[in-house]
């Protein structure tokens, strides 16, 4: 067999392990041979290109477990504003006045960013008022960063619909004062559902530009798969558009394999739709999402006890979805053959989820075609790691999150409980398998960063010192191992992507240096030289 591509290096990371030094060969899009140079057999023919990549990293294709692409294609793109950086409501509004005024008078003006814990200790929730004195003429819609809250001013709500009559969905509120007057604040499922709304009202135009975009910086951070969950438990609100995929597929533009993950619902319509129609390698369903809980910064993460500094007696959150009512969901995607990954940040939410799989296996028994997930799981009980791995349930987590504010975990949960807080080292240790991704937008799109997060417990600023948590950090091997092999993992495609083996589809990264011989604070230095998707060279710096 004549190889199409022969990488040769002194590093290549197999997916798991420490690397070794050698070539990987390609042919027909599938990796023909991996290992040792003196090895290899005859591979080299008149049309074989051959990179010699000296000390670069040899990897297999970073895939990030938990994103939203529709989402993360709009908020990183001209047509919205992305807030990194904020201190107080105030400073909220001025630093979105120079988008403002790329906008026309009337249209939507959408940001995300906004966060709470940012702006000091004491601070309240922002209302309508502010956003209506300052931008009166356009309908504001604004995302907290953790993207489970929603700010808008008073002639977004009409635009909307929303009034004071407006019933709060299952599992959202819009908040109102002590009249009963919207703030314009919504949160959880009502914040998502306007979010959605929004989100799903741009041009069609405007909505490709940004895909391209966002699959163009894929290829650049050497992003060859992705899980792209429903962003909200309503039904036809989870912000995937498989149909869009499906143009960048048929126009040869669809760099990057997709897999998608509805909102499971009760009558499972959309899932069993997206089952039978999306099979292609590069564009494929695999399973059904689900919340049971909110996040940590407002409060809304579901814990088993109160929150360190309670904003009310008895303060510790509550399940979006009611145990009952997510044990019968999960029973269904089960018994229907369907892979079911939970949003779970608190500990309370991480048990109740455990709850419902091991239900569910106890009634139907273990079946090796589905692979049950919980999301996220940042603050988790020691016995619960312990079920995990009994019940073979995968932790789907994001290194990034535990960088975007220590400070804050630490306020709303005390010091005892972030001892257990991104429990990686724990996890591991108890038999646990991961998957690493971003949950773009709520952080950035790097996985070299992410990795270096897992790996040092430090910001790309190397604070804080010694690392947050340290003794919860893990290998690179284990982290890059995460992001690729364990990844596969989750959508059940371990026997042909995340590692670089014969026969595996030949999709590959390759750094600009070792990482396995560079001190752990440069990781995060590093960049992609390479990115390739089926043997075929998508991404060259």
């Amino acid at each position: 067999m004549n190889a199409d591509l022969i990488l040769k290096s002194n590093s290549i990371f197999l997916g798991k392990g420490q690397p070794i030094s050698g070539v990987v060969a390609v042919a027909g899009g599938r990796i023909a041979y991996v290992g040792p140079a003196d090895q290899a057999p005859p591979l080299t023919g008149p049309n074989t290109r051959i990179l010699e990549l000296g000390g670069q990293l040899v990897m297999p294709g970073f895939h990030d477990a938990h994103l939203h692409i529709h989402m993360s294609a709009l908020m990183f793109s001209k047509y919205m504003f992305m807030m990194l950086e904020n201190t107080s409501e105030q400073d909220c509004i001025e630093r979105m006045r120079p988008f403002v005024a790329t906008r026309p008078k009337g249209a939507w003006v959408v940001t995300c960013g906004w966060y709470l814990p940012f702006w000091g200790e004491g601070a309240k929730l922002p209302t309508r008022a502010s956003l209506d004195a300052a931008y009166p003429d356009w309908p504001v819609c604004m995302s907290s960063g953790d993207g489970h809250t929603a700010w808008l001013n008073s002639r977004a709500l009409e635009a909307l619909g929303i009034t004071d009559d407006t019933p709060n969905p299952a599992g959202g509120e819009f908040v109102r004062d002590e009249n009963g007057h919207l703030t314009g604040v919504a949160k959880e499922m009502a914040g998502t559902k306007v979010y959605a709304q929004v989100l799903n009202g741009f041009t069609e135009a405007e909505i490709k530009d940004a895909y391209a975009s966002l699959f163009a910086q894929f290829r650049e951070y050497g992003i060859t798969s992705v899980c792209d969950l429903g962003a909200t438990s309503l039904p036809g609100a989870d912000l995937l558009h498989p149909e869009l995929l499906e143009e960048f597929l048929a126009a040869g533009k669809l760099t990057f394999r997709a897999h998608l993950f509805p909102t499971m619902t009760k009558d499972m319509a959309r899932p069993k739709m997206m089952r039978e129609k999306y099979t292609h390698p590069k564009l494929c369903w695999r399973g059904v999402k689900q919340f049971l809980d909110g996040v940590s910064s407002t409060h809304t993460a579901y814990l088993s006890e109160p929150y360190a500094n309670a904003w009310y007696p008895g303060d510790r959150g509550q399940l979006t979805v009611a145990e009952s009512d997510m044990d019968e969901l999960v029973y269904l995607a089960n018994k229907n053959g369907m892979s079911m990954r939970i949003h779970t940040i608190g500990d309370g939410a991480i048990h109740a989820g455990l709850n419902a799989y091991e239900k569910a296996q106890k009634a139907l028994g273990k079946d090796p075609a589905i692979q049950n997930t919980l999301e996220h799981l940042e603050n988790i009980q020691q016995g619960d790691i312990r079920r995990l791995a009994e019940l073979g349930v995968m932790a789907s987590m994001q290194p990034a999150h535990s960088m975007i504010d220590p400070a804050g975990i630490e306020a709303d949960l005390g010091l005892e409980r972030t001892k257990l807080m991104w429990a990686f080292r724990d996890m591991l240790d108890a038999g646990v398998r991961l998957a690493f991704g971003t949950d773009v937008p709520t952080a950035a799109l790097n996985p070299i960063e992410n990795v270096s997060y897992a790996v040092t417990r430090q910001n790309t600023q190397g604070l804080p010192q010694g690392g947050w948590e340290y003794h919860q950090h893990i290998s690179l091997s284990e982290a890059l191992e995460a992001y690729t092999w364990g990844s596969a993992c989750a959508v059940r495609r371990q026997h042909e992507l995340g590692a670089l083996a014969e026969g595996m589809l030949a999709d590959i990264t390759v750094l600009d240096r070792d990482l396995f011989a560079v001190p752990e604070g440069e990781i995060k230095d590093a960049q992609v030289v390479l990115t390739i998707l089926d043997g075929e060279i998508v991404y060259q710096r």
